[in-house]
């Protein structure tokens, strides 16, 4: 949130100093420093368990029109409500009260956090290549190694904003080149006929409907990050390049991760594929041009992935950070040091980051289960944005505005896409994102009780209690072996 007159951030106002502002180059490299990350190493593997080509290209087309249209929906909102900072979270508490905001703030960060375990899990499991101690990267030793690192990162970022987006500024450039050369090399060794012979998906894929369906979250996953630039807007220079920065992003990684799906179906039979190590992108280079391209791959995707961590892990506590500000999280995240670094935001993001790291030793596929759940808790935060856009553009003073009935259409495609990714997600995975949301709600009650305000309005009430009830089913279902992690 920007002070208009000064152009500093209230916490920096407040305390006489500059707040960090970040340009339109930068913020265009942190949404595709975000989105670039363990995702697109995991995409060959992740496509052929579920499908061939036909229905990757399918979902590729659903998926890039959906999050295009949620690009476009956080563009129009950066622009018809520049009030309104920290994304995600300000849209859906000014489009549905503060409880659903709330939630909204809670579901992204935990996403967050989980999705920054798949990072030290696929590191340790390339790294596992060569040290069968670390395994997947679910083993304990993969967990300490990991722990190391994750609080190394805190130690980094403790430092200042302003460092951590320079060294994610030249280390979105960087990654972006092995994953180029991989398309490149996959082209040059293409096989039509190993192409041909996996378009219609292998015995095990079943319909085409069930193989688009089994590739949503995955999708969803790569993505995240697309609306980077607007979770960070506050520290912009110009509040116009948030819109643009998020959608130069997404077209920059669109064509990258569709092609990196696609040529790996002309190396490898699609059996074979879904049987590859993760980072399966490594194991489908190896088949096309030697051990040296594994290596390449792999050496590539621990610079990409300490990228994409540093990132996420930045936006993460800023949406803490700007709840607590607008008294929806305990004050005590609200706090930042004379760098503009929310350490308490900060401390919190590693913390739950620790717990489901350890989480993942219990789990049979740590890595994919930590994806789908990173992916399903950003889609309540991401359904409540592009509702709040309907809600905008239905308003009787947009009638008179440029642009009402195309963005009603953008607005309407992203909230459905949206619920539809709820339903691909399954039941297993809605009952295990109610699980962390319910005990949430605690927070919640410590802000309004510091502000000695009512604790629930009777609509809030029902949500809290129905996000209760879906936490103990969870838990029940959990205890009788119903899901599993």
């Amino acid at each position: 949130m920007t002070d208009s007159d000064t152009g500093t951030t209230p916490s920096a106002a407040a305390e006489g100093r500059p707040a960090v502002k970040l340009t339109l180059f930068t913020l265009t490299t942190m949404v595709v420093g975000s989105m670039v990350g363990a995702g697109v190493f995991s995409l060959p593997r992740r496509f052929a368990e579920e499908t061939g080509v036909a229905g990757a290209l399918i979902s590729w087309v659903i998926a890039g029109i959906g999050m295009l249209m949620l690009a476009f929906v956080f563009q129009a909102l950066a622009v018809r409500r520049p009030d309104l900072d920290a994304g995600v979270y300000a849209y859906a508490k000014a489009g549905f009260g503060e409880y659903l905001g709330f939630f909204s703030a809670f579901g992204y960060w935990a996403s967050a956090c989980v999705g920054n375990v798949t990072y030290w899990v696929l590191i340790m499991s390339t790294i596992g290549a060569i040290a069968p101690a670390l395994g997947d990267g679910d083993t304990l030793l993969a967990v300490v190694l990991s722990s190391v690192g994750l609080w190394a990162f805190f130690l980094l970022i403790r430092r200042g904003v302003k460092e951590a987006a320079a060294i994610n500024r030249v280390v979105t450039v960087a990654k972006v080149v092995p994953i180029l050369v991989f398309i490149l090399l996959s082209l040059f060794c293409f096989d039509p006929s190993v192409f041909a012979e996996n378009f219609g998906g292998a015995d095990y894929a079943g319909s085409l409907f069930h193989q688009v369906r089994g590739t949503m979250l995955a999708t969803v996953f790569v993505f995240l990050g697309v609306e980077g630039a607007s979770v960070y807007s506050r520290h912009a220079k110009r509040r116009e390049d948030v819109g643009k920065a998020t959608v130069l992003g997404f077209l920059s990684v669109f064509a990258v991760f569709a092609s990196v799906t696609i040529v790996s179906y002309g190396i490898l039979p699609m059996s074979e594929i879904a049987d590859l190590r993760q980072p399966s992108m490594a194991g489908v280079l190896q088949a096309a041009v030697g051990t040296w391209g594994k290596v390449f791959v792999s050496v590539g995707l621990i610079v990409s992935v300490l990228g994409a961590y540093l990132a996420w892990t930045l936006m993460a506590a800023e949406v803490l950070f700007v709840a607590a500000k607008d008294d929806d999280m305990p004050r005590f995240l609200g706090r930042a040091t004379a760098a503009d670094v929310p350490v308490p935001a900060l401390l919190m993001t590693t913390a739950l980051s620790q717990i489901v790291l350890v989480v993942t030793m219990f789990s049979d596929d740590a890595f994919n289960f930590a994806l789908d759940l990173t992916s399903v808790l950003s889609l309540i935060p991401f359904f409540l944005a592009a509702a709040f856009a309907v809600k905008i553009a239905l308003r009787p003073e947009s009638a008179v505005e440029r642009g009402p009935r195309r963005e009603l259409v953008i607005a309407l495609l992203a909230t459905l896409y949206t619920a539809f990714l709820v339903y691909a997600a399954g039941l297993r995975f809605v009952l295990l994102s109610f699980i962390l949301y319910a005990p949430a709600t605690f927070l919640f009650v410590k802000a309004r009780r510091e502000q000695n305000r009512r604790l629930f309005s009777p609509a809030e009430a029902v949500i809290c209690a129905v996000s209760i009830a879906g936490a103990v089913v969870g838990v029940i279902a959990l205890a009788a072996g119903w899901i599993e992690l």
